[in-house]
């Protein structure tokens, strides 16, 4: 069923529960919010069983959310028959998230080519506005 529709189109099943979204984001707490051509949201929030040993949120939440907007904004630009996967990624850290605070990731597009995509994100607070991350990402299609 993947295969006949375009990248957005794919996205915009998940959106509005055509299609099942990424089993990881049911297990770290984070849901698709908005999509749209070149552009992802995903909203969440870290609660306590996404810390590390000192009780801040692990590093790896913050990547696997800005991951998942940065490469669904490029899954937007992939034409019907294809798919995409990340090649690399980078994350820059620059506040904790306070637990139970709700969070948007949104990842938009740079540049999709024939071969590879790269995009950049962000992750804000929801109420409070505060930028906690930025990342880049550069995927390839497949």
């Amino acid at each position: 069923q993947v295969t006949q529709m375009s990248g957005l189109e794919f996205m915009q099943g998940i959106l509005d529960g055509r299609l099942p979204g990424p089993p990881i984001g049911a297990q770290l707490g984070y849901t698709l919010h908005e999509v749209s051509e070149g552009r992802a949201v995903f909203r969440g929030t870290p609660e306590f069983s996404m810390t590390n040993p000192m009780g801040t949120v692990h590093g790896g939440w913050y990547g696997t959310l800005l991951d998942s907007a940065m490469a669904c904004a490029v899954m937007t630009a992939v034409p019907k028959g294809s798919a995409y996967t990340t090649l690399e990624y980078k994350i820059n850290i620059l506040r904790s998230i306070p637990l139970g605070t709700t969070v948007d990731c949104v990842g938009v597009i740079d540049h999709v080519g024939r071969s590879t995509g790269v995009a950049h994100g962000e992750i804000r607070g929801v109420t409070d506005g505060k930028l906690y991350a930025t990342g880049s990402t550069t995927c390839k299609k497949r």
